[in-house]
Order: structure tokens, then C-alpha cells, then sequence
């Protein structure tokens, strides 16, 4: 892949823009004058109703701004979609109230969630010119966040609990002195992040760049993972570490 944009604040401040030129490639991720209308015109009409009707109005009109999209999808209120034409949806997902998904990009594939996976309240996926990829049945609690500049793969029937934080991808360079952190060149980061089938992770978690979390391991509530995680593990604490085989644990 070659270099990617990562400075969304610059990509979409430029003087030669206009207001609704930065709308566009923030929020819609197409200069298309017919995506927009479409997107401004869906979102007005229904993004905001509540009950089984907004449910209804949803599920007929938000796939026509999605990529790809399956059957029995469950939109909530306010959810919150960018750059949907990198969204790819599968059947019977559901997706919580004030959920934001955000594939925003420019070489990237963007964000893909498989067939029955569940999206919980408030939760946050967000790609910087990186993809996310929810393997089926992923369950991921309220309030958490899967950030991406890299790749993020969750593979399937994995649980993330409530407040979760997920961080694939690039970070700053601190080489230079002279200038803020902010505005130094990110690096490519460490390869992403994996997770394997069957995984647990626990409330308050925080996964860094580039870890492997094994096949069928528990992650314990409030630990920051920053190494590799082997299958069938417990581990826990800050930095995480493997306490327990989940082999060893008598039946």
C-alpha cells in the first residue's frame, strides 16, 4: 500500500475547498452531487425516529448508501455512517443507537461486518485509511471503540464487554522537537491487530498495535495487551500476561 492521508484535519482545511467540498470528503467519502442528496435525504428522513417505524424506515432505506448489504439488518437510532459506499454489511446484523461507522479512506477497503454480528450503544468503529473486519457473530459491548490505520480483523462468536479500545495502526513520530506532536508524520505501526475465533475480551480492555490474541483466550476486564496473547489463555493485568491455560482447568 502506498503512502496513506492520514491527517484528516488537513485533507479537509484547505482554503481552495469549500464548506461543502470538506462535507463531501469527510462525511461522504464521493464528489458525487447524487451521493449526497441521496445520503442528506435518508439520514433527514428517518436517521433520527425512534421505535419500531425509524427501525422499519431504516432497514429499507440506510443498505441503498452501503456498499454492500445483507437481509434483516437492524439499524438504531442515530447511527452515524461515513463514508458508507466502504461499508459492507451481512445479513442480520444489528447495529445499537448511536452507533458511528466511519471507513473513511483513500486506498483502504474499508469496514466489514459478516452475518449476525451485534454492534452495541454508542459503540465506535473508525477506520483511518485502515480496515476493520467483524468476523460473524462478533458481539461488541456498549461504549467501545475499534480504531483502525492498519488492519483490525475480530474473528467469530469473539465478545468485546463495555468500554473496550481497540487501536490498530499508526502513531507519531517524536523525532523532531521543533514542531507539535500533532503535526509530525505518522508511522505504518506494527501490522495491525488479530484476534482469533472464540476470544473474550473483558470490560475495559485496551488492545495495542500489533498483537494476536489467540484462539479461545480471555482477556480479564481492565487489561492493555501489547504483546501477543497464545490460544486457550487467561491473562490479565497492565501489561497483560497469561495467568492460566484454559486446558489446564479441570472439566
Amino acid at each position: 500500500m502506498g503512502k496513506k492521508e492520514f491527517k484528516i484535519q488537513e485533507s479537509v482545511s484547505g482554503i481552495k475547498k469549500s464548506k461543502l467540498d470538506r462535507y463531501k470528503e469527510l462525511i461522504i467519502g464521493s464528489n458525487n452531487i447524487s451521493d449526497l442528496i441521496k445520503y442528506e435525504v435518508i439520514i433527514l428522513f428517518c436517521g433520527w425516529i425512534p421505535g419500531a417505524l425509524g427501525i422499519f424506515l431504516r432497514s429499507k432505506l440506510y443498505p441503498l448508501l452501503l456498499g454492500k448489504s445483507g437481509r434483516g439488518i437492524i439499524f438504531g437510532s442515530n447511527v452515524v455512517l461515513r463514508h458508507p459506499k466502504k461499508i459492507s454489511i451481512g445479513d442480520n446484523v444489528i447495529i445499537d443507537d448511536n452507533v458511528m461507522i466511519d471507513a473513511k479512506g483513500i486506498e483502504n477497503k474499508g469496514i466489514i461486518l459478516e452475518n449476525e454480528v451485534f454492534v452495541g450503544r454508542n459503540s465506535i468503529l473508525s477506520c483511518k485509511s485502515g480496515d476493520i473486519i467483524l468476523r460473524e457473530r462478533v458481539n461488541i459491548g456498549f461504549n467501545c471503540e475499534v480504531y483502525s490505520s492498519s488492519t483490525v480483523e475480530i474473528g467469530a462468536d469473539t465478545l468485546l464487554a463495555a468500554y473496550t479500545y481497540i487501536v490498530g495502526g499508526g502513531s507519531y513520530n517524536l523525532d523532531r522537537k521543533d514542531i507539535p506532536i500533532s503535526k509530525q508524520p505518522d508511522f505504518v505501526g506494527k501490522g495491525g491487530i488479530f484476534i482469533e475465533d472464540g476470544t473474550w475480551i473483558g470490560a475495559h480492555c485496551v488492545i495495542l498495535d500489533g498483537v494476536r490474541i489467540g484462539t479461545g483466550s480471555v482477556i480479564a476486564a481492565g487489561a492493555v495487551v501489547n504483546k501477543s496473547i497464545p490460544a486457550m489463555s487467561i491473562s490479565a493485568g497492565v501489561p497483560a500476561k497469561v495467568i492460566k491455560n484454559r486446558n489446564e482447568i479441570a472439566q
